[in-house]
């Protein structure tokens, strides 16, 4: 069994992260998910919130909007809509977003599910914010 795990975090964009760690944390849609080496294959859907990386007694977090994760061989796959180094988050502008997001109108089915993942994000970002 190999002592690290290989984290790649990939956006739309770009491929955010590649490197290896000790240690992973995932918001999972029900919960936190902690991966270590060795761990079992898994696919699993993220939700909005932080993800956490360490590696030789450091820890770098991200702020993921929700995505994809799939564990197999020792290599943890990211792939989020959205991934923010938490230095990069600023919590007046989540906060902002977070208004936006309210005011958007939800008269119809499709709005007000866009709307309440719009809410859902921005409110996790907030909290990671004020960490």
């Amino acid at each position: 069994m190999a002592d690290k795990l290989q984290i790649v975090i990939v956006t739309p964009e770009k491929t955010m992260l590649d490197q290896q760690a000790e240690f992973v944390a995932l918001p999972m849609i029900d919960g936190e998910a902690g991966i270590m080496p060795g761990h079992a294959p898994m696919i699993g859907r993220l939700g909005p919130g932080e993800l956490c990386i360490r590696d030789a007694g450091k820890t770098d977090r991200y702020f993921v909007d929700g995505g994809f994760a799939q564990i197999e061989n020792g290599v943890v796959s990211v792939l989020p809509g959205r991934s923010v180094p938490a230095a990069d988050i600023v919590a007046a502008d989540a906060q902002k977003a977070l208004e936006e997001a309210l005011a958007m109108p939800a008269d119809k089915p499709e709005l007000n599910e866009i709307k309440q993942k719009k809410v859902s994000i921005a409110r996790a970002q907030l909290r990671f914010a004020q960490k």
